[in-house]
């Protein structure tokens, strides 16, 4: 069976239940909150037993915010479990099971669309030899996982779909002006674009900058933003530090004049207004940079130390705060607590 048809028989499992609350615990009632702003400094998440099956214990990474409905989403990518909090609540609850459930081994990237729809970017869940719960060494294609899901707000599987004829590792997503979804690929200089045609959910190649940018060891393109103008994405290559521009018109990618600031271990990005933040993961720093409208220039305005006792992967804007993700990845095995963060350097 080849990809295109997995991922067709995957979308058919729409009508698999509800998800939603029915995994784990139900919601402490509020705690740690500024009734003033709905606000809590520490979002607590739920960790896995460590034993045979998980013997990394929990270990999460991307995060997407509903604005709207006051929600947010947490990916574990040790099991692919989805996580899900709401404002000014410091519990959070397991959304969605992982495990293997609707074919999800570990999870990366997550957004929100404005019709409060989950997409959720798979890492590595599609390669091969990825080790036990899809964080191991990338390898080969393996035809019969997905590389990323669309749940409806309420939980409901829209789209299981995979990038045919190819090893992908899909890193984090942004939605377009356009209303689709734009997933990079850290295996390769490569953005791919998820929306809903007449046929059904599809995913195509939206960009491939190999001509341009050169792929090199380690994670490259991560992180990703629309720019002020709404005209272009931004997008971080982790291994080297680069900020690119690909054009959402023509797909017409340049390198982001940043005046040789350090941005190396670039992860998550988060854009407000003309502020950019970059989360430099291993090199636990956050640079802030101001990003023109165009998204072809940026001018480094400060580089501050973050949390030496965390490894923050990708933060998001939530109700006017930003909200950061404690991944332990740097423990060999994670212990407790797990936590999303509201200041980087707690």
């Amino acid at each position: 069976m080849n990809r295109t048809t997995i991922a067709s028989t995957l979308l058919a499992a729409t009508a698999v239940s509800t998800l939603g609350a029915a995994f784990g615990t139900a919601t402490p009632a509020f705690a740690d909150k500024d009734r003033d702003n709905g606000h809590a400094a520490v979002y607590n998440l739920h960790g896995d037993a460590v034993d045979a099956s998980n013997p990394a214990g929990s270990k999460f990474e991307g995060i997407g915010a509903d604005e709207k409905r006051g929600r947010f989403y947490v990916s574990e990518v040790t099991g692919g479990e989805i996580h899900r909090g709401r404002a000014g609540v410091s519990w959070t609850q397991e959304w969605l099971a992982g495990n293997g459930t609707d074919g999800r081994y570990t999870a990366r990237g997550v957004t929100v669309d404005d019709k409060g729809r989950v997409y959720i970017a798979g890492g590595p869940n599609g390669i091969n030899d990825a080790g036990a719960n899809g964080i191991g060494n990338p390898g080969t294609d393996n035809p019969t996982r997905p590389d990323l899901w669309v749940y409806s707000k309420k939980g409901d599987l829209l789209a299981a779909l995979q990038i045919p004829g190819k090893p992908v590792f899909l890193n984090d997503v942004a939605i377009g002006p356009d209303g689709a979804a734009y997933f990079t690929n850290s295996k390769a200089a490569e953005v791919y674009k998820v929306d809903k045609g007449r046929n059904g959910w599809r995913v195509r190649l939206f960009a491939d900058a190999s001509a341009t940018i050169a792929t090199q060891a380690g994670f490259n393109l991560g992180g990703i933003v629309v720019t002020e103008d709404q005209k272009a994405l931004v997008v971080a290559q982790g291994n080297t530090g680069a900020l690119w521009r690909f054009s959402l018109g023509t797909g017409k990618v340049s390198a982001v004049r940043t005046g040789g600031a350090d941005l190396t271990d670039a992860d998550g990005l988060v854009l407000q207004g003309n502020r950019l933040t970059v989360v430099r993961n291993f090199k636990k720093q956050i640079a802030t940079l101001r990003l023109s409208a165009d998204g072809r220039k940026a001018k480094l305005v400060r580089q501050a130390a973050s949390s030496p006792d965390r490894v923050l992967t990708t933060a998001k804007e939530f109700r006017g705060e930003v909200l950061y993700v404690d991944s332990k990845f740097d423990e060999p095995v994670a212990s407790g607590p797990y936590e999303v963060i509201a200041d980087p350097t707690r």
